[in-house]
């Protein structure tokens, strides 16, 4: 099966939840927080990075549990309208 390609919405959703995890980690390393939700490390650094635009709902409901992050503030994080680009200007 072919899975079809990510939007570019849905890319910047992915890098969106990645920097809420990597500022919600704080001064936690990718290890600790690893071994507190059972997430391997390389699947964090994977999210975090973007790499990861659409991890699995259970991964991100482990990492959110470790972090201490409520899901519901995620999902309005990550839902928010994703600017459009060369519009940004135009709001100032």
């Amino acid at each position: 099966m072919v899975r079809p390609p990510l939007t570019e919405e849905a890319r910047e959703r992915g890098r969106r939840l990645g920097e809420l995890l990597r500022r919600a980690r704080g001064e936690l390393t990718v290890v600790q927080v690893s071994a507190r939700s059972g997430v391997p490390a390389e699947t964090l650094r994977k999210i975090e990075a973007g790499r990861v635009p659409t991890p699995a709902f259970f991964t991100v409901a482990a990492l959110a549990t470790a972090l201490e992050v409520p899901l519901e503030e995620l999902v309005a994080a990550c839902l928010e309208p994703v600017p459009r680009a060369g519009l940004g200007s135009l709001s100032a």
